[in-house]
């Protein structure tokens, strides 16, 4: 026998990466509540439309709805090997009167099927509430930001500029769609019902004497007393694991565009241009106490390639589920649904800690764009020493040179000096201070912050107004 005191694996995403909150939904115990209050909604309605279940044996189950013996449950299954029954006889025990009539015409997945869609349900609506507070985050930076021009990067060689606010909104751009992917699925998520063992209901059209409208009346008023207003039309012995997919699929989303987001703050605080939250008493490296390592956008970028590829587990239990149902589904589910979540939740927590507290270098910036912008800036440039009276075709070969001249400067490691090359040559019409007029980084960026003004006031803040209300609760970024 295993020593019960030695140390045993504990999951981190538990113990220190997501919420207490989604760590408690996804708890054995929260679904054997749901498991009885499952079993109390299904007793209530078939008491309702007419079966001999009394309101004493009702009363007895909802006394002892929350107190569950695991230790009795566990025991019982290790005999039984078989879960559910090991809970329906556990809450037998507690409830002898109501004994005979819990899980009445009801088959397992009555029970785990739908206890796991209300899990799912309820981790959506956390990570809805905690995503409308990270786009909130991410609005604020970019709006504080909007008119700061950088260097954009395309294939992270320097191109046209940009704003800090604009690059900022194509971040928050993905977490709005991934919010209302998430509202989506929310929106068509469908509760598994009482279909019975194959899905044909015939348990419950037994029990009810063949009456069909009875059969139907009963699924609709368990689903609402379970706070479900969508049923599945059909069903085999479980739901379809499709919708699993499209739940995972939701948020593989979410990690996709964490892990955009974090890499680009990684590249960023390499340039030295905006960094995340350091800590006074962070330390970065234990060699190298000078270093500044983004560990919470690293961390971020590691724990989204797990959500990205836990989907994968989903769209394969998906397309291996045979006719009614087979039970190679069950195992997987328990990892793949509670790690994708717990992941999920991991994700924004840390996002938003890391969007809260960034911090941006001005001076570093305009260092990287005055290296850059001379180059960017030579057409600008040829045309107004063109309208200055300069013959085109010479002024472009006199540009071609400096430029080339002054690039291998920069690249020996020396300063950008095309500028000074282009003013002192007497071939050049323009003045020191005209060449500096053209080289303005506002006159580079385009509608960038326009752009910004635009998508935070006609986008963003109808969400946000829309849902003032969902306050994700607080967490502590825990390491």
């Amino acid at each position: 026998m295993p020593n019960e005191t030695a140390p045993r694996y504990a999951d981190p995403l538990v113990t220190r990466y997501a919420s207490p909150e989604m760590a408690s939904i996804f708890a054995d115990l929260t679904r054997f509540k749901q498991w009885r209050r499952l079993w109390i909604a299904l007793a209530e309605a078939e008491r309702e439309l007419g079966l001999p279940i009394s309101e004493e044996q009702l009363a007895e189950m909802r006394a002892h709805a929350e107190d569950i013996d695991i230790a009795r449950a566990d025991e019982l299954e290790r005999k039984l090997r078989h879960d559910v029954m090991a809970h329906v006889h556990t809450f037998g025990e507690q409830c002898p009167g109501a004994r005979p009539i819990i899980h009445l015409g009801a088959t397992s997945c009555y029970v785990t099927d739908n206890s796991e869609l209300w899990q799912i349900r309820e981790g959506l609506k956390l990570l809805r509430a905690r995503i409308v507070g990270l786009i909130a985050n991410v609005a604020d930076f970019a709006r504080t930001w909007r008119a700061q021009p950088a260097l954009g990067y395309t294939h992270f060689q320097p191109a046209q500029l940009t704003t800090v606010g604009k690059r900022a909104t194509l971040w928050l751009h993905d977490f709005v769609e991934d919010l209302l992917e998430i509202e989506y699925r929310l929106d068509r998520l469908a509760f598994r019902g009482l279909k019975g063992t194959t899905g044909t209901q015939a348990s419950f059209l037994e029990l009810f004497d063949g009456d069909h409208a009875r059969v139907r009346e009963l699924e609709a008023r368990v689903a609402k007393k379970m706070g479900f207003e969508r049923v599945a039309p059909v069903t085999g012995q479980t739901y379809s694991r499709k919708q699993d997919w499209q739940v995972l699929q939701a948020l593989s989303g979410v990690a996709q565009s964490v892990h955009k987001f974090a890499n680009d703050i990684r590249l960023l605080q390499h340039l030295k241009e905006i960094e995340e939250p350091f800590g006074s008493s962070q330390i970065g490296s234990s060699a190298m106490a000078y270093k500044r390592n983004p560990m919470r956008s690293e961390r971020a970028t590691g724990l989204a390639r797990w959500v990205v590829n836990v989907v994968q587990n989903a769209s394969m239990t998906a397309s291996e589920q045979w006719f009614e149902r087979t039970l190679d589904d069950s195992a997987n589910r328990r990892l793949a649904i509670p790690h994708a979540f717990l992941g999920a939740d991991a994700l924004l927590i840390l996002t938003t800690n890391i969007a809260k507290g960034l911090v941006v270098y001005p001076a570093m910036i305009e260092q990287h764009i005055r290296q850059e912008l001379p180059f960017m800036a030579t057409e600008n440039l040829l045309m107004a020493a063109v309208r200055a009276g300069g013959d085109r075709q010479l002024l472009h070969e006199t540009i071609r040179v400096h430029s080339q001249a002054a690039g291998d400067t920069v690249k020996a490691g020396g300063r950008n000096d095309l500028l000074e090359r282009l003013a002192g040559d007497p071939g050049f019409p323009l003045e020191t201070a005209e060449i500096a007029r053209e080289l303005e980084p506002m006159r580079f960026v385009g509608r960038a912050p326009e752009q910004v003004d635009e998508y935070l006031n006609e986008v963003v803040a109808p969400i946000l107004a829309a849902r003032a209300s969902l306050k994700p609760p607080e967490t502590e970024v825990k390491v």
